[in-house]
Order: structure tokens, then sequence, then C-alpha cells
């Protein structure tokens, strides 16, 4: 016998029958009946082992919400503060539509050791569990027509991905070449990370990729793509930034690496703030690492705030040594917005290749032809 929705609430008083109840036992019967029978067993005589397991997965289930202690101020510059402490403690006491910019470096849970972080060796479930929670946080207190970008390993970026498109609006997904890490067993030779770009609401505040240079020979200044009767048309400041960055190496040098775990090339940084940011914008990353997003705000004229778990010293020390970073950063700057780099026109000049069918500016022909000034060693940085 069938029941019309409409009478259903009778069923009592015209049946004398209870109806059955879905309360919390029904459901925890409907998980249990899933399970194969050896997990069922093991449940009703737990060993050792499992009693651990389970004690570890709860310990790991309260690590990843126990972060209401207040992070403390470690210092501050003109335009930026940098609190140790849990990033999701601090963005709980920030106001919302705070931040134009944030860019989130988090750990890849990798089973990697940083002094004084959560665990980076966790159940998936878990890690984005964590992951959606300090998200959550960033979406909120981001300004509207505010940028947001995280780096990550490709895989947990498409849960990543997926979970901010359903709150923000795509806008790339950049793939960062890291052709110098070390192969994987049993699969495809891991040769980029992915970072994110998304902003909140359907425009951005801000949007101004730099241009980067044609590529060249590095022995004969050579342009490695033929633009046939194109040349004369390009835009003298260079080419559309892709989607695909493989200008960006690993820090490796022992005079420019501020700890021992992997660090971002302020390149990076430079071009992310130059993307989504103008100068006196506030900038915040969660994950402060060795305070590359700090440094490269701080040098580019906008304000900031960090939080770092770990140790702090590395970052602040590397402020004391902030003048070497700028230099540094110059050599950088040096190669963007410009169709050739300045030592691309030397080598096309004593090679003999023709620079004039191209609009390369005069006062860069010049400045190459005249400059007696010493250049930085090219170093892989």
């Amino acid at each position: 016998m069938s029941i019309k929705a409409g009478k259903a609430k009778n069923w009592e008083s015209r049946t004398g029958r209870t109806p059955k109840k879905t309360g919390k036992s029904v459901g925890l019967r409907s998980y249990l009946s899933k399970l194969p029978d050896e997990v069922l067993n093991q449940l009703l005589s737990p060993s050792e082992d499992l009693v651990k397991e389970i004690a570890n997965i709860q310990a790991l289930r309260n690590e990843i919400h126990s972060n209401d202690k207040k992070p403390l101020l470690k210092f501050e510059t003109k335009l930026g503060k940098l609190y140790q402490g849990d990033c999701v403690a601090y963005l709980k006491s920030t106001p919302d539509d705070t931040f134009d910019c944030i860019f989130a470096d988090p750990p890849f849970n990798l089973r990697k050791t940083y002094e004084g972080s959560k665990s980076d060796d966790v159940p998936d479930e878990y890690y984005i569990e964590w992951t959606r929670q300090w998200l959550d946080l960033c979406i909120k207190k981001l300004k509207p027509g505010g940028s947001i970008f995280v780096y990550n390993i490709p895989k947990w970026s498409i849960y990543i991905a997926d979970y901010l498109n359903s709150q923000l609006t795509f806008k790339n997904w950049i793939a960062v070449d890291i052709t110098a890490s070390m192969p994987i067993p049993n699969k495809l030779y891991p040769s980029h990370y992915s970072l994110l770009y998304f902003i909140k609401g359907d425009r951005p505040n801000h949007f101004a990729p730099p241009r980067t240079p044609i590529k060249t020979c590095v022995r004969c200044g050579q342009e490695q793509n033929d633009y046939g009767g194109y040349k004369s048309k390009m835009n003298p400041e260079g080419l559309n930034l892709r989607d695909v960055w493989t200008d960006i190496p690993p820090v490796r040098h022992s005079k420019y690496k501020n700890r021992d775990a992997n660090e971002l090339s302020i390149r990076l940084l430079d071009r992310v703030l130059d993307i989504a940011t103008r100068e006196g914008d506030l900038v915040f990353d969660p994950f402060g690492g060795s305070g590359t997003t700090y440094i490269v705000a701080e040098m580019k004229g906008r304000r900031w705030v960090g939080t770092e778990l770990g140790e702090c010293a590395p970052i602040f020390n590397r402020f004391q040594e902030i003048e070497m970073e700028r230099e540094l950063l110059a050599k950088y700057r040096k190669n963007i917005n410009t169709l050739f780099t300045d030592r691309a026109i030397e080598l096309r000049i004593k090679s003999g290749l023709p620079v004039d069918n191209y609009r390369i500016e005069k006062a860069q022909i010049e400045r190459v032809l005249n400059s007696k000034a010493k250049r930085l060693p090219d170093l892989d940085l």
C-alpha cells in the first residue's frame, strides 16, 4: 500500500504504527554494513595497532582544528608585519575584505621536515580538509576584485582548483617548470609545479602582466623562432606572458639560499606581484617559509602581512641583507618588458646579426654599445 505525501503525517494515527526512525544509529548501521567482514572483526576485537591508528587519526583531526592560539608579532618594517603562529588563527582575527592579493605556498604533504610546523605526512583526506580550512578564510579576507595564487604540486592542485572554482573566478593554471626535479618510479617525469590564479568577483582590481623577451641563442643572439614579416610589427616591450614559465629555476646557490628546505625565487614573486598588485596594495602570505613574498613585497613598495609557524629568524636575517636582494632583483628586472635582453643585443652585434628589423629602442642599443659597467655573473639561481 502506498501513502501519499499529504497524508503521511496521519500515518501513526491511522495505523497505530510508529514510523521508522532515521537517526544516528541507522546512519551508523548503514555505514557499518558496507565494511568487509575482516574490518568488522577488527572493530569487535581491536588490536593494539588499530587502537594506535585510531588515536593517531584523532590526534591529526585535533591538530587540524587546534589553531586558536593568537600568533605573536615577531618583527615589522615600515611596510609589513610578520607573525609567528598558525595562519588560521591569524585569519580568524582579521576583518573580511582586507587583502588585495594572497600568495600561498603551503607544505605539499611530502613527508618533509619543517621546523615547528604541522605534520607533513597525514592521510590525504586530512590534508584536503586542512587546505579547505585555510582557503575558506583566505577567500573571506580577500577584497572583492582581489587575487589569490596557490602554489602546489598537481596532485593537490586538482582538488584546490575545483574547490576555489566553486567560490571564485578562474584566471589561469600556470605551469612553473622544474625540470631539475628527481624522477619518480612508475610515473612520468615530474617537470612542473602548478600556480593557480583566481580572483574574487568577475574582474580583477589590477591585471598588468609583464612582457617577456624573445628567446635567443646564448652564443650568437639569433632568435629561436622565425617571426617573418611580423618582426617590424612586434611590440618593443616584448611578448605576451604565457601560462608556462620556464625561466624561474629553483634557488640553489648558497649565497641566496636562506634555509635547507625548498625556497622560492624572488623572480617568481616579482612576476606575481606585477600581475596582480599596485604599489601600496596589501599582500598576505600565510606560509612564510624563507620570506620570499615579504622581501619582494618590501622591495616593490607593497604593504605585506605574513605568518610563519616555525622559526622566524631566517626571515628576519634576510631583511638585514635586503640590499643584496635588491641587486639581484634589479638584475632580473632588466630582462622584462623588452623585446631583446641587453645580452642578446650584444651577441647579435658581435655576430653581425641585424638589429634594425625589430622595433628595438635606440636607447637600449646605445646603452649596450656604450656601457662599461660590470654585469652580475649569470648564476643559476
